[in-house]
């Protein structure tokens, strides 16, 4: 199992389906994960610090696991199949409850407990994350450009020689 990071709840509009993110850090690797949206609002939610007037059914859940003394202490996402992601909540004692992968991720967000996932299952689904470019690279292209002339870009070409540039 590797720790990974809710990154967020994303709609894709052109196929206008609903993901959860899920970061590897290590890897550099996001899992999407494909939800509906009531999953979609209760992670969306819970991210956002949102406390609703009554409870929700993540709310419930968290409420009743606290009450009879069996937190969760992480969720796993263990496997994927047909695909289909599964999951787990592994409660303090150590006992574990099955359950929908966008329901383990709600419910964590609420218990501010970490999301593992199986390495098989990163592997299997992660897409590989672009890095941006960092503050050294921006700050090296600045200097580049502080310092650059048309001089640098001359190609030594006469501009009515074949292949140079023509006036049109």
């Amino acid at each position: 199992m590797v720790p990974v990071d809710v990154v967020g709840v994303r709609t894709h509009l052109a196929d206008d389906e609903i993901v959860v993110l899920l970061l590897d850090p290590d890897a550099a690797l996001l899992v999407p994960i494909l939800i509906g949206p009531t999953e979609a609002s209760a992670i969306a939610a819970a991210q956002a610090g949102i406390v609703p007037p009554r409870p929700m059914t993540h709310d419930l859940l968290r409420d009743a696991l606290l009450a009879a003394g069996a937190p969760v202490h992480h969720v796993e996402i263990t496997r994927l199949e047909d695909g289909v992601f599964h999951a787990a909540l592994v409660l303090t004692s150590g006992r574990r409850v099955d359950a929908r992968a966008s329901d383990a991720i709600a419910v964590a967000l609420r218990f501010a407990c970490p999301v593992m996932c199986s390495a098989e299952v990163v592997a299997l689904a992660g897409v590989e994350v672009r890095p941006a470019a960092s503050e050294e690279d921006i700050s090296q292209f600045r200097d580049f450009l502080e310092h650059v002339s048309a001089e640098d870009f001359e190609t030594g070409l006469d501009p009515g020689a074949e292949g140079g540039p023509r006036e049109c």
